[in-house]
């Protein structure tokens, strides 16, 4: 593909990752931490009266946990082995929310005898759980939201109730001794249609209003979850844009006086900044008339790329050879077949790519190096650097 550097990343940073990265042995991403806390500010900048709380599952780095801790950043955690990680660094529980709707009841335990008060719920088993082993903890219920299908990685179905279940469980909370605190929802990680937003805060107005109408029972907090996007083939708004709309629903829907808004930023804060860098292990065709050449590269969907099952996620890749170029498949090493990143969405290499050619694929920072395979067919997980 002829890829624009300067249309996905600073040219003087993709310069200085590429220096970086020459003596080093592929498969490894490389994550540039100015970049990460560039978009922190441009977060801090758009949505200034919003609580920032990242969500860890994206990098779970001590490098970037560190970097947020110092910038006052609060944490989504999803499991007891996040919140041992970030425990470790010196950041107080009250900076946690466990953000995980399917939870063990000794980690909920476990959790509160850390010190956690505030917990995600959207299920009436869960919910008796929480008030059995986090008494008089906040919780806040997440709703399902339409329109999760123009997100380039969906997260419906599996997280969320319908409005009326989310009522039932805010006035359950409340009689368990549970702190009703809020509501929750997420429209689709890399979710490009902005107008999501508006039928998702929309939703939550009209329950904070009849529980209030009805029940007596006012909320605090709305938790928008994540996201907003990164830079990938498929191109987005930018985040100011998202920031201006998202930010005129919620005064149409709750005047100048907000509710405590709370966002979980993870793909769009750490994704932009990191390069997975590759190396061609083999190139071929599979006849001799065959359209499209087969290139295999020493990183596939089980060493940090399973966010390409169903070409989902389109990474801008870049190499450095010049010239002409043709449409090629992208498959990675392992023996397994479904281990092809790229079949039906084409990327275009060029002609004269040579096996042991080096692949930089851009905006790579997220859900990468924490979703590879820790021993699939002997190889080892993707190392990580940061600079």
């Amino acid at each position: 593909m002829s890829l624009a550097i300067e249309e996905y990343m600073s040219p003087k940073i993709f310069e200085k990752i590429r220096s970086f990265s020459e003596d080093k042995e592929t498969p490894f991403l490389v994550i540039d931490t100015d970049t990460i806390n560039s978009h922190l500010d441009n977060l801090v900048q758009a949505f200034p009266y919003a609580g920032i709380f990242y969500a860890v599952k994206a990098n779970p780095a001590v490098e970037i946990l560190t970097l947020l801790r110092d910038r006052d950043v609060n944490f989504d955690i999803a499991s007891i082995y996040e919140l041992d990680r970030v425990l470790s660094l010196g950041i107080s529980p009250d900076r946690i929310s466990f953000g995980n709707t399917i939870k063990k009841s000794k980690d909920i335990r476990y959790f509160y005898e850390k010190g956690v008060r505030m917990y995600a719920t959207d299920s009436e088993a869960d919910l008796r759980n929480l008030a059995k082993a986090a008494p008089g903890a906040r919780v806040y219920v997440r709703i399902l939201t339409e329109g999760t299908s123009t997100a380039d990685w969906p997260l419906s179905r599996k997280f969320g109730c319908q409005s009326d279940m989310s009522m039932d469980l805010i006035i359950l909370a409340r009689d368990l001794g549970l702190v009703p605190y809020g509501l929750s929802f997420h429209v689709g990680s890399q979710q490009r249609d902005i107008g999501t937003w508006d039928a998702a805060i929309g939703k939550v107005k009209v329950i904070f209003e009849r529980l209030q109408e009805e029940d007596g029972i006012e909320l605090q907090m709305i938790n928008m979850g994540g996201g907003f996007p990164a830079s990938y083939v498929t191109k987005a708004n930018d985040l100011a844009t998202y920031a201006h709309e998202i930010t005129r629903f919620l005064k149409e829907s709750f005047g100048e006086t907000l509710p405590r808004i709370i966002i979980e930023p993870g793909r769009s804060l750490v994704s932009d900044a990191g390069v997975l860098v590759s190396e061609v292990v083999l190139i071929s065709r599979k006849s001799r008339t065959a359209l499209n050449r087969w290139v295999y590269t020493d990183v596939g969907k089980f060493s940090g790329l399973i966010e390409t099952m169903g070409e989902s996620i389109k990474y801008p890749i870049y190499t450095g050879r010049k010239g002409e170029v043709e449409e090629v498949i992208l498959a990675g090493p392992t023996c397994d077949s479904a281990d092809i990143m790229y079949e039906d969405y084409k990327y275009k290499l060029p002609l004269n790519l040579a096996i042991s050619d080096r692949l930089y694929w851009l905006s790579t920072g997220a859900y990468t190096q924490t979703y590879s395979a820790v021993e699939f067919n002997g190889f080892p997980p993707l190392e990580s650097y940061f600079i």
